[in-house]
């Protein structure tokens, strides 16, 4: 069987050492967190991404050992595990090769030729087949296939025969690994995917319009619109084929299958491959073609869903500050709801701004008060329904204010989602849904980390087809970036929520309820080691988490820090060695830059851990997150009807894809920058350029009021678009024109939908 751990050295170019000792940590329960950021000395300083990878392509190759050994076991069980065959699938490195191994004898259904078997047809076919030789003599086949003749077996004639026999060769070749191996990578290789739209819906009838006669080779289509294509073809509008030259198929299984020179058996042979391709290989092989494309596209997919999710869950917190949260409405009125520095519920009132006379100045009033009474520093409003009418009334209700409070508008992406959910309910059960979105809305301004755990990422609204892919892989990817971000950045342990601390490393959603209970009932934590005290958290909980939490004004300085408790010691001893008191941690760092850090190595301690000691005493307690930035949309500009081609405004990116970024420029439909338009130069992925949560400068380019299509560019005004080299006409530097419109409309259709 196969050495896994120098297997996975050597294909992810890493050295012996930290591939055992990454496995090692993997077996004993560590996180990948806790690893990357507290074992750099057993891996090499493996990061994330590579201790990621590492243990997907280990699991991947030990169930792949584990179906080897169901598969010998089942071949040697039939008495026909040949050496040279165990040699193939115990050095088999793919799941598809492995099965394609083991499909002539995987136990089956009666087939055809399950059938000539049984009407003792096999020896023709053996016959048959030792005649299929270079320097074979002519023979008549009928003459020999008419001694098969019986009628207690029921065969009936010579050609019954004969087709029983070609029945056996047929299902032989299509199953023979080689052979299915060279004409998957052919159809991946040269064949194209067809679509068209189906008779019943007539032009201009559907999302799927862009897909009427449209094609694509299979190696180069890209992700997102394979995936249209498999969702127009699920909701029954869509017509898909994948399509390729069948004779150049036909052609190699005749140049492998066929060495005999006389007619009569070439003739045979033909016929016989034709029938094993045609119905026993082909749907097969598109099916496995298909399957395998969709993988892709579901991976490239999840990789820009969670780019995304990764943006948006490490967006700038405003901070935490006295909070006014309004999640605003035309009809039902505005739903306003205030909030304390800590994120928590103050007060909640429903005002009607929108509506004439003495409630829009009640509604004003009523701002006033709450603005002065808890004195507000932020205002956040929901980007929905009346949002941008929201914005110019509170607007003008703080011209008379002397207290200035910073008003942004916030993506309310899943706030619905989080309202009617287990975990709004078990928070605030006494209110109703529009209150719960409006305190949603306030406390992911005030930390959008700590607000949009609570909501399955999913439903956050920057992914792409995320109901197309699979969605086990989607759950796993997201819940690992969740994990990641949540580490990365770290948590207030004394007012965490219990969502939370459960993406913390090492701690369970049982853990994490059993904090916040002890928490509650014992006040805050004064020092990690407290921690102990907590129900069902144990040692090994500990170690895995005690450093992603952090403790403010506690009793010891180095609980605000990522320094893990079990450096405590080593910390200590350089404070004594200084005469620094570690009140005062970011003067040994800097009385430490010019120490040497080597005299304070262990045996678990080294270098690289030093030097993260070193740089988290420089900065004790700071946020890792970007300084807090929001966009400001242009006054006037309100409803799509307020746009021009030309206009150039503000905007906050709300999604990326591979096709371009959505960008919200304060009209309640995001407008597409498509990639093109994306830089002054040829961008091959937008997220090079741009992530979810950035502010940005673009230019209306189209508007189609019907539609609700808007067309932007972030590209300058007079900058032709570059084509890179071996693209179009293959002259690098040479201008191009931009996409039609048409292209730039319909991946409106697809993607650019309004928001509720």
């Amino acid at each position: 069987m196969l050495d896994i751990p120098q297997l996975l050295a050597t294909e992810l170019s890493l050295k012996p050492f930290q591939v055992t000792n990454a496995l090692d940590l993997f077996a004993e329960g560590a996180t990948v967190p806790f690893i990357a950021r507290y074992r750099k000395e057993r891996t090499g300083e493996m990061n994330e991404m590579q201790l990621r990878e590492l243990f997907d392509r280990f699991i991947y190759l030990t169930e792949l050992e584990e179906r080897k050994a169901t598969i010998l076991k089942s071949i040697a069980d039939q008495g026909k595990l040949t050496e040279e065959l165990r040699t193939q699938i115990e050095t088999c490195l793919q799941k598809t090769e492995l099965e394609d191994l083991y499909l002539p004898y995987r136990p089956k259904r009666r087939t055809r030729a399950t059938i000539a078997r049984e009407k003792g047809l096999e020896p023709l076919a053996a016959w048959i087949q030792s005649l299929n030789q270079p320097q074979a003599a002519a023979v008549a086949l009928e003459s020999e296939a008419a001694k098969y003749i019986s009628e207690e077996k029921g065969v009936k004639t010579a050609a019954e025969a004969l087709q029983g026999a070609s029945d056996i060769l047929a299902e032989a070749v299509a199953e023979t690994a080689e052979l299915r191996r060279y004409l998957r990578d052919y159809l991946m290789e040269s064949g194209v995917l067809v679509s068209r739209i189906k008779a019943d819906y007539p032009e201009g009838s559907t999302k799927f319009e862009m897909y009427r006669n449209y094609q694509a080779k299979v190696k180069t289509i890209a992700p997102h619109n394979l995936l249209a294509l498999y969702r127009g073809e699920a909701e029954g509008i869509l017509e898909v084929e994948l399509t390729f030259d069948e004779d150049t198929v036909l052609g190699y299984l005749e140049s492998q299958e066929i060495r005999s020179q006389q007619r009569p058996i070439r003739d045979f042979y033909r016929q016989m491959l034709k029938d094993a391709f045609h119905r026993l290989m082909k749907t097969s092989l598109i099916g496995e073609v298909r399957a395998a494309k969709k993988l892709e596209a579901d991976i490239e997919s999840i990789k820009t869903f969670e780019a995304n999710l990764r943006e948006l869950l490490l967006s700038a917190p405003a901070g935490m500050k006295p909070t006014l949260a309004i999640d605003p409405g035309f009809r039902t009125g505005c739903k306003v709801s205030v909030l304390d520095q800590t994120g928590k519920f103050l007060e909640y009132q429903t005002i009607y701004p929108h509506f004439s006379g003495d409630q829009q100045a009640q509604a004003a009033r009523i701002l006033q008060q709450l603005i002065e009474k808890y004195q507000v520093e932020l205002i956040a409003i929901g980007n929905g329904t009346a949002s941008r009418e929201t914005d110019e009334f509170v607007g003008e209700v703080l011209k008379t204010l002397d207290r200035k409070p910073i008003k942004v508008i916030v993506n309310e992406a899943g706030a619905s989602v989080y309202s009617a959910s287990e975990v709004a309910i078990s928070e605030f059960p006494d209110f109703d849904v529009t209150v719960r979105g409006a305190i949603s809305i306030g406390r992911r301004l005030q930390d959008p980390l700590a607000e949009l755990v609570k909501i399955d990422p999913k439903s956050i609204g920057v992914g792409q087809y995320q109901h197309d892919v699979d969605q086990k892989l989607l759950k796993k990817k997201l819940d690992e970036t969740v994990e990641s971000c949540v580490n990365y950045v770290g948590v207030d342990l004394n007012t965490a929520s219990k969502e939370l601390l459960s993406y913390v490393s090492g701690i369970s959603p049982a853990v994490a309820n059993n904090i916040v209970a002890y928490r509650n009932q014992n006040g805050a934590f004064r020092d990690r080691k407290a921690l102990m005290k907590v129900p069902k958290l144990g040692p090994k909980a500990f170690e895995q988490a005690a450093g992603f939490l952090r403790i403010r004004n506690g009793d010891n300085p180095l609980d605000n820090t990522a320094v893990h408790p079990e450096s405590y010691a080593v910390v200590q001893a350089m404070a004594a060695d200084l005469g620094v008191p570690l009140t005062q941690i970011t003067q040994l760092a800097a009385r430490l830059k010019t120490t040497d850090l080597k005299k304070y190595t262990t045996d678990t301690i080294g270098e690289p851990t030093l030097r993260d000691i070193l740089a988290e005493l420089e900065k004790p307690g700071r946020d890792p997150r970007a300084e807090f930035r929001y966009a400001t949309f242009k006054e006037g500009i309100k409803e799509i009807s307020d746009l021009k081609p030309g206009m150039e405004l503000e905007g906050v990116v709300t999604n990326v894809a591979n096709f371009g970024a959505f960008v919200d420029i304060g009209v309640h439909q995001d407008g597409l920058v498509h990639v093109s338009q994306l830089a002054d130069r040829f961008v091959s992925d937008p997220k090079q350029i741009v992530k979810v949560g950035q502010v940005v400068k673009v230019r209306v380019l189209e508007v189609n009021e019907a539609l609700k299509r808007i067309s932007l560019s972030m590209r300058s005004p007079d900058a032709p678009r570059e084509r890179p080299a071996g693209k179009g006409n293959g002259k690098p530097g040479k201008p191009a024109a931009d996409p039609p419109s048409a292209t730039i409309n319909d991946l409106m259709a697809k993607f650019g939908k309004p928001r509720k």
